[in-house]
């Protein structure tokens, strides 16, 4: 028992709704890694990367299933509704990819020579992928702020879970642009890329600035205006670089409309810009949307209440 004279062990952690999520990620990330290791197997970079997502969201589960059941995340100079809301909107969308790319790349209707054995483990790897999936998103809906609600974690609001759905849509940017996408051979394309790494800098930095609770950092404006303008900005932004990036790169008289019927299979530059525009398309919508809803956000900093950590 604590000086309170309550538990020591955050008992809802365990005996909750969101408990009960959390201990689904465990224990589904937990069956997906040892079922891998054991006999599904994995190789090549879509391997590497599924496995990577898998181990990194686990280990992340593990430290803040712990924290919560223990209470020592009051120890630590956070925001922790907005890590835990962020670590789960990150941790759901990894997950969706993992379970997308694995069974795409590795599992197959028919049996190997070797017997059904390791296609039956991949199936049930895809399996528990998904499920893991949703006990993630269940996470974040249950974390998710409601409508009427006073907004004290601003990640936990539409605007906060469309910030992390933004930055992980610009890592696939990035990926696509550093697989030989030869941005460098145009001034407009370079300028693209700028654009690229300016939207997801200022978006990283809401991202940390809420998460670490220092929305009181800008001095000349409230946390709410700064994310509106930071999001006009970048809709801007992001609209002149869906818009030149096509066109710099498909039209005849500076690249190719079609496919080259020589190009390499996964290392073909002009996939790597079909890559590249489908995904600056999807960033501009969400920045539009993420528009929308901020002028509706009313955040409350958490620095204003009596206990300054959430």
């Amino acid at each position: 028992m604590d000086l309170q004279g309550g538990p020591y062990l955050n008992m809802k952690a365990l005996c909750s709704p969101l408990g009960a999520a959390r201990l689904c990620q465990l224990a589904m990330g937990c069956a997906v890694i040892a079922m891998v290791t054991h006999s599904a197997g994995f190789s090549g970079s879509h391997g590497v990367f599924c496995m990577a997502a898998w181990c990194f969201c686990f280990a992340m589960s593990v430290v803040v299933f712990f924290l919560d059941a223990t209470r020592l995340h009051s120890c630590l100079p956070i925001s922790w509704d907005n890590l835990t809301v962020t670590c789960a909107a990150f941790a759901t969308l990894m997950y969706v990819t993992a379970s997308v790319v694995y069974p795409l790349f590795f599992v197959r209707i028919e049996c190997p020579y070797a017997g059904c054995h390791v296609r039956d483990f991949r199936i049930a790897v895809t399996v528990c992928s998904i499920l893991c999936t949703v006990a993630y998103g269940a996470e974040v809906a249950l974390c998710r702020a409601r409508p009427g609600q006073v907004v004290v974690g601003y990640m936990a609001t539409v605007s906060g879970l469309l910030k992390v759905v933004q930055g992980f849509v610009a890592c696939i940017i990035f990926g696509a642009l550093a697989n030989g996408s030869e941005y460098s051979h145009h001034a407009a394309t370079i300028y693209c890329v700028a654009v690229y790494v300016l939207c997801f800098t200022l978006t990283t930095l809401m991202v940390i600035m809420t998460v670490c609770g220092r929305t009181k950092a800008v001095r000349c404006m409230s946390f709410d205006r700064f994310a509106v303008v930071c999001t006009l900005l970048e809709v801007l932004l992001y609209l002149s670089a869906s818009v030149v990036w096509p066109v710099i790169c498909f039209d005849a008289k500076y690249g190719s409309p079609w496919r080259p019927s020589s190009c390499p299979q996964g290392r073909c530059p002009w996939d790597s810009k079909v890559v590249v525009a489908v995904f600056s398309f999807i960033n501009f919508g969400l920045y539009v949307v993420d528009l929308i809803y901020s002028q509706r956000t009313r955040f409350v900093s958490s620095n204003t209440r009596a206990n300054p950590r959430v």
